[in-house]
C-alpha cells in the first residue's frame, strides 16, 4: 500500500457522487488551498497538489472506472496508466474567470471585448397614459459607431495591427510559483490590435457622439418606478464590442381626481346632506368616463363604496384593479334665512334624535365622564 488517501475522501465526496458534486468539491478545495491564497504554506501547496491529483482521475471516466477497480494501484508502475498528474489540467474550463479575483486577470484566454455602458432614460408620463399605454418618442445622447471608420477606429484604408506585445492574444503570461498565470496586456489592453493610423473623425475610438431619436411602447399598467429594458440601445463599446441596454424609468404625474393603488383607484365623490339622508343616484367618473351610481338613504361621509373591476389593469393583462368611490358629505355654507328656518324647524322637530352615530358617541362620553 503506497499511503495515498482515498481520492473520494480527499474530495470529500462519495463513490457514487456524479460529474457536478465532484467538480464542485474541487472548486471549493482548490480555491481554499491554491498557492497563491497561502504563499509560502507547503502544507496548503501539498493539500493542493493532493486535491488536483483527485480530480484529475474522479473527472475522467476512463481513469476513475481504473482507480474504482485497481485503486491507487491503476497509475503506479505497471499500472493501466503510468506517469505523473497536470495539477493545472482543466483548470481553465472549471474556474473560467474566478481566478481573476487572486490573479487579477483570466486563464489564460483572450479577454473578449468590452460591452457599452448601460443608459437611463427619465420619461415622464400623464396619468392616462400610464394606464392605457402610449408610443413615445425619445431623444438620447449616445455613442454610436463611427461612421467613418465603421467601428474600427482605424483610417479609412487602414487597419487595427496585431498588438506585438501580446502578439494578438490580449493577454501576456508570466509564471507565478508552479502556476503560469495570464494579466491583461497593458499595451493593447485587452483588445489584441493596436491602431497606428487613427480615425480623423473618432480619434481611434472608433465611435461617436450622437443625439438619438427612438421609438418606445409604453405597456398598459406601468407605475411610477417601472422600467424598460430596451436592449443595445445603450452606448456603443470602444473597439466594436457589443452596446449597453437603455432602461425607461417611468415617472407618472398626478391626476386631479383619480389617486392610484397599486392597480386600484379612489376617487372622492361629494354628496350634499340631503342626498346623503334620502339617497340619491350620482354621477361618478371613472377610467372609462361617467358612471351612475346608487347612494342609499343614511350614507355617512367617509364610506366607501367598491366598483368591481373599475381598477387598472396590470402590465401583463392577467388581472385588473377596481375602483374605491369614498363618499364626502358636504355641509352647507352661506344659508338664507329661509334654509337657516327650515334646519331649525327640522331640529325641533326631533330630526337630531335621528343621528345614531353622534347620539352613540355621546353616551360613551357621558359614561367616561358622567
Amino acid at each position: 500500500m503506497n499511503g495515498k488517501k482515498d481520492y473520494y475522501e480527499t474530495l470529500g465526496v462519495n463513490r457514487a457522487a456524479g460529474e457536478d458534486e465532484i467538480k464542485k468539491a474541487y472548486r471549493k478545495l482548490a480555491l481554499q488551498y491554491h498557492p497563491d491564497r497561502n504563499p509560502g504554506d507547503k502544507q496548503a501547496e501539498e493539500k493542493f497538489k493532493e486535491v488536483s491529483e483527485a480530480y484529475q482521475v474522479l473527472s475522467d471516466p476512463q481513469k476513475r472506472v481504473q482507480y474504482d477497480q485497481f485503486g491507487h494501484a491503476a497509475f503506479g508502475d505497471g499500472g493501466p496508466f503510468t506517469g505523473g498528474f497536470d495539477f493545472t489540467a482543466g483548470f481553465e474550463d472549471i474556474f473560467g474567470d474566478i481566478f481573476g479575483e487572486f490573479f487579477g486577470a483570466g486563464t489564460g484566454r483572450r479577454r473578449g471585448r468590452n460591452r457599452g455602458d448601460d443608459l437611463r432614460y427619465n420619461l415622464t408620463l400623464t396619468f392616462e397614459e400610464a394606464v392605457t399605454g402610449a408610443d413615445k418618442k425619445i431623444k438620447i445622447p449616445r455613442h454610436g459607431p463611427c461612421e467613418t471608420c465603421h467601428g474600427s477606429g482605424a483610417k479609412p484604408g487602414t487597419a487595427p495591427q496585431a498588438c506585438p506585445t501580446c502578439r494578438g492574444r490580449g493577454q501576456v503570461s508570466f509564471q507565478q510559483g508552479f502556476f503560469s498565470v495570464s494579466r491583461t496586456c497593458n499595451q493593447c489592453q485587452g483588445q489584441g490590435s493596436i491602431i497606428k493610423n487613427p480615425c480623423a473623425d473618432c480619434g481611434g475610438a472608433g465611435r461617436t457622439r450622437k443625439m438619438h431619436t427612438l421609438g418606445v411602447k409604453i405597456p398598459a399598467g406601468v407605475d411610477t418606478g417601472s422600467r424598460l429594458k430596451l436592449r443595445g440601445e445603450g452606448e456603443s463599446a470602444a473597439g466594436g464590442g457589443s452596446p449597453g441596454d437603455l432602461y425607461v424609468v417611468i415617472e407618472v404625474e398626478p391626476h386631479p381626481i383619480f389617486i392610484r393603488d397599486n392597480l386600484d383607484i379612489l376617487c372622492d365623490v361629494p354628496i350634499s346632506f340631503v342626498q346623503a339622508a334620502l339617497g340619491a343616484e350620482v354621477d361618478v367618473p371613472t377610467l372609462e368616463g361617467k358612471v351612475k351610481m346608487k347612494i342609499p338613504p343614511g350614507t355617512q361621509s367617509a364610506k366607501v363604496f367598491r366598483m368591481k373591476g373599475r381598477g387598472i389593469r396590470d402590465v401583463q393583462a392577467y388581472r385588473q384593479g377596481d375602483q374605491h368611490v369614498r363618499i364626502k358629505v358636504e355641509t352647507p355654507t352661506h344659508l338664507t334665512a329661509r334654509q337657516k328656518e327650515l334646519l331649525k324647524e327640522f331640529a325641533a322637530s326631533g330630526g337630531e334624535e335621528s343621528h345614531p352615530i353622534s347620539r352613540g358617541f355621546f353616551e360613551k362620553m357621558k359614561e367616561l365622564f358622567g
